[in-house]
């Protein structure tokens, strides 16, 4: 009796058909499981003292003010350095075509920028490869994530093998302790004192103008002058740090620049606060749409985060941690445990850090002209959050977006608030998409616009912004209306009031009252504010001699 073969089921047969087409292109590649090997990330080469005369160390990452402070700080160090231009359109491109798929916008501006610079130095200035390699590397900092932040350094090292400048060398500021031990060699980049006291002045500079900029240029009588002037205080200030001079001269010469702008606050300006992702609201280029200039041609004053207090963040969190360490039945061994330490002399070092960043802050500030310029109070910021965004769930700017909104409207600090991230951003768009939506519902006089940033797409965000920020130019007028109703000012009397110091001096700040710098500016106007100055601010504005 002869027996017949069961004929395959239907899944069966397409189940064999998906392997045979899988063993088929599989061959086809290359891919036989005995021939594949797994990509390596092999170590850089070291940046070694013998070579520190020879190398050129490309920084960047900050904002632009910044990263040309820092080239004139370690420059003053000894050390041959380069900042690199804000990405653009064509360093996404590179970073594009020589990137893994899948990444966020900072990974592919970032590291285009980089392959940019390089390609230029090869084609343009007829660099050879092994010159290229030999003669330049790029540092940047370096995270443990949680998001692709934590692989940035490994796409780097796999884009430029893939652009043809394999061997180049990336390198962490974290990386550097472990190079003596790691090579027998003495290392060329010396992470002492004098180099941190540096990178410290520059980093914080930079905020300063950063601030200054975007507080007065708003409110220019002549388009352009502060640009102008803040090239000129750069390179005062980029000198002085290169030579490791006395700072005093310089911001005082920084201050006599700023001084003679003339400015005109008797303008109606909203004022938008730009938070979100560290890279996305730091980039002053195509990595967020031009997002501060746009706002700022659109008529309104932004309100940018200064860098500063992102280091203010880490030491809250180092602090935060350590008292809850503290609370433990016992110490525990981890990275950033307490076993074998003492926890109220690391409290202690926090504290002064703290304290004295925030004093340099300030001292730079009131020399230069910054005046009435608060840095976040993290223990604040951290509470009013708490209730919405845990302190302990980490990621981005933790619990920073939350907290900056809800003060942003309850100390109506802002008219508006936009939050930016690159697109897919795992820890900011959880926030913003998140549990700022319950904060709008909660404050409803929140006006609120997150924005995903993708390297194109630039027409929908700004026409998203342009309608939210119509919104927040109603409500700025509505903020200077009651502003002369209260002080008794006339919309149609104003003019006579625009040499008044609060409307006409760049350099002055008026008391905080509400969002809008115009109103504010109203507010400070005294009750008192006697007949005859406003006949002779009159007279100055008709032109009538005195």
């Amino acid at each position: 009796m002869s027996s017949t073969k069961e004929k395959p089921t239907v899944q069966e047969t397409f189940e064999n058909e998906l392997l045979r087409y899988e063993l088929q292109q599989a061959a086809e590649l290359g891919l036989h499981q005995e021939s594949r090997t797994q990509w390596f990330d092999p170590v850089p080469r070291q940046f070694l003292a013998r070579d520190k005369a020879s190398t050129t160390i490309l920084f960047g990452g900050l904002t632009m003010a910044q990263d040309y402070l820092v080239e004139g700080a370690l420059s003053g160090l000894g050390y041959k350095v380069k900042h690199m231009d804000c990405p653009d359109n064509d360093s996404l491109r590179f970073g594009k075509e020589f990137g893994n798929r899948g990444q966020c916008n900072p990974t592919y501006f970032t590291v285009g920028n980089l392959i940019k610079y390089l390609t230029h130095l090869r084609d343009v200035e007829g660099l050879s490869r092994e010159e290229i390699v030999r003669n330049y590397l790029f540092i940047t900092s370096g995270s443990c994530g949680p998001c692709r932040f934590g692989t940035y350094v490994t796409e780097y090292r796999k884009a430029l093998r893939d652009a043809g400048f394999d061997g180049f060398r990336v390198l962490l500021f974290q990386q550097q302790s472990g190079l003596k031990q790691a090579t027998g060699d003495e290392s060329a980049l010396k992470l002492d004192a004098a180099f941190f006291i540096s990178f410290v002045k520059a980093f914080l500079l930079g905020d300063i103008l950063n601030a200054l900029a975007y507080r007065i240029r708003p409110y220019e009588v002549v388009a352009g002058t502060t640009d102008l002037v803040m090239e000129r205080c750069k390179n005062i200030l980029y000198d002085a740090l290169k030579q490791r001079k006395w700072l005093l001269p310089a911001l005082l010469a920084c201050r006599k620049e700023l001084a003679a702008i003339e400015v005109d606050r008797t303008q109606v300006k909203p004022k938008v606060s730009v938070i979100g992702e560290f890279w996305a609201m730091t980039t002053e280029g195509d990595g967020n749409y031009r997002l501060q200039r746009f706002l700022e041609s659109e008529g309104a004053e932004v309100d940018v985060q200064p860098l500063t207090a992102w280091v203010l963040f880490l030491i809250w969190e180092g602090r935060h941690d350590t008292r809850k360490r503290m609370e433990l039945r016992g110490e525990d061994s981890g990275r950033h445990g307490l076993e074998g330490k003492n926890p109220v002399a690391r409290l202690r070092m926090l504290w002064v850090a703290d304290r004295v960043l925030r004093f340099m802050f300030q001292s730079y500030a009131k020399v230069i002209g910054l005046n009435g310029y608060h840095l976040p109070d993290m223990d604040e910021v951290a509470r009013v959050a708490h209730a919405h965004y845990d302190n302990h769930v980490r990621g981005g700017e933790g619990h920073m977006e939350v907290g900056k909104l809800i003060l942003n409207v309850v100390k109506r600090k802002v008219n508006m608030t936009i939050s930016v991230k690159p697109f897919g951003c795992m820890p900011s768009s959880g926030v913003s998409d998140g549990v700022q939506s319950l904060i709008t519902e909660k404050y409803p006089d929140a006006i609120f616009l997150p924005i995903e940033t993708t390297g194109d797409g630039a027409i929908n965000v700004y026409s998203r912004i342009q309608m939210m920020l119509f919104k927040a130019k109603q409500a700025a007028k509505k903020e200077f209306d009651e502003a002369l109703a209260k002080r008794g000012i006339a919309p149609d009397k104003l003019a006579h009031y625009r040499r008044a110091k609060t409307f006409s001096r760049p350099l002055k700040k008026s008391p905080h009252v509400v969002a809008s710098t115009a109103a504010n500016a109203v507010y400070s106007i005294s009750r008192m504010y006697n007949s005859f100055s406003l006949r002779r601010n009159k007279r100055m504005t008709e032109g009538i001699p005195q």
